[in-house]
């Protein structure tokens, strides 16, 4: 699917449109439109973290949903990494860096797993609380681009 040696994946999130949508036009909050916008603005092939999907391709076309990592148990989550990975190597088996734009339920198991698989990983946000995040996306981003 991707020919890039690099992939930007961006969490879901809460706040969603109502109506079926390409997966980077149904998620609706300040945070995921500046994620969104960074990566784009870089020029970075990515993708997004669904709880309920996976790996979604961002012009994939997806109904909304109410399902949140922060809910499900240990095992569900680690499950949850493991398909990610798995759909990683089936579409993206040419990359090598990972950019992870998402909060630590996400991350929890899944840097883990793709480290051990080889892949290098970048967490440019960890550590930093939501506003730190969102002045992190102003800082690296050109405004009237």
């Amino acid at each position: 699917m991707s020919r890039c040696e690099s992939l930007a994946l961006v969490s879901c999130v809460g706040k969603k449109g109502t109506q079926p949508s390409a997966a980077k036009d149904l998620y609706q909050s300040d945070w995921f439109f500046k994620a969104r916008k960074y990566v784009e603005q870089q020029g970075l092939d990515w993708c997004i973290l669904s709880t309920k999907y996976g790996l979604v391709h961002r012009d994939t076309v997806i109904e909304s949903y109410e399902q949140t990592l922060k809910v499900l148990p240990a095992n569900q989550r680690r499950q949850w990494s493991e398909d990610v990975l798995n759909q990683i190597f089936q579409d993206y088996s040419e990359v090598k860096l990972i950019r992870l734009f998402a909060g630590e339920y996400y991350r929890q198991y899944l840097v883990t797993r793709l480290e051990e698989a080889g892949y290098t990983v970048e967490v440019p946000l960890k550590g930093l609380g939501i506003g730190q995040q969102l002045s992190w996306f102003k800082s690296h981003t050109q405004v009237n681009v």
